[in-house]
């Protein structure tokens, strides 16, 4: 995508999330959009930035580490939102980088978080991915296990968690996970609900989303790694 056509389609994908807030009665203010920016390179994520846009989505921490220093010192005030699978052992890198963790999603990695925390005095906000088609080969607490994991954060490892992640099956209707998601967080008190990509961030803006994490519908198809 060209610079303009980038910056086209951030205002196009903007103005789609206050039409289905709108539909939905909700406060356009309420839903917060994260460009992900994953396999993107600074010179695709400026344009954006100088649009306006601060709050950005990324999968790897060594890539977001070689991006977003630089960026930061032009953007300082960029939110920057972990969205892919963190292991146990990118923990220091990843509370030192990021603002928001959003794949919390075992006992090893909220340890290894809870240690990083205390050391660097820096704490992101952390989301709990939430794995409600029980995929295998996915990330995420089981629905089931949920409530004892949080419990586990909150007394065991003295993690304050603000909220629930979730990617539906790509074969599944969307909407009944993105319910389920908003029915766990409701029970658990939790405000914060990021659910819905480029292609189903309508229902869940419906089901109550608070941050969706667009990127192809903003960046373009990526390249893959």
């Amino acid at each position: 995508m060209s610079e303009h056509d980038t910056v086209a389609a951030l205002k196009d994908v903007r103005a789609g999330i206050a039409r289905a807030a709108a539909d939905y009665e909700r406060d356009p203010a309420s839903v917060t959009l994260v460009a992900v920016s994953k396999l993107f390179p600074a010179t695709a994520i400026l344009p954006v930035l100088a649009a306006g846009q601060r709050v950005f989505g990324e999968n790897y921490v060594k890539e977001a580490g070689e991006k977003w220093p630089a960026l930061r010192e032009r953007y300082p005030d960029v939110e920057l939102h972990l969205i892919g699978p963190l292991q146990s052992n990118k923990a220091r890198d990843a509370v030192q980088l990021f603002d928001v963790i959003e794949t919390l999603d075992r006992p090893s990695l909220a340890e290894a978080l809870a240690k990083e925390i205390a050391r660097l005095g820096k704490a992101p906000r952390l989301l709990v991915q939430v794995n409600t088609g029980a995929e295998p080969q996915k990330g995420g607490v089981l629905p089931a296990d949920l409530d004892g994991f949080l419990e586990a954060c909150r007394s065991r490892y003295g993690l304050t968690v603000e909220g629930l992640m979730c990617i539906p099956p790509a074969d599944d209707p969307p909407s009944p996970h993105f319910a389920l998601l908003n029915s766990m967080a409701k029970r658990n008190g939790l405000e914060t609900l990021s659910m819905g990509m480029s292609a189903d961030y309508d229902p869940a803006i419906q089901l109550g989303a608070t941050h969706v994490r667009i990127g192809s519908a903003i960046f373009g198809a990526r390249v893959p790694r």
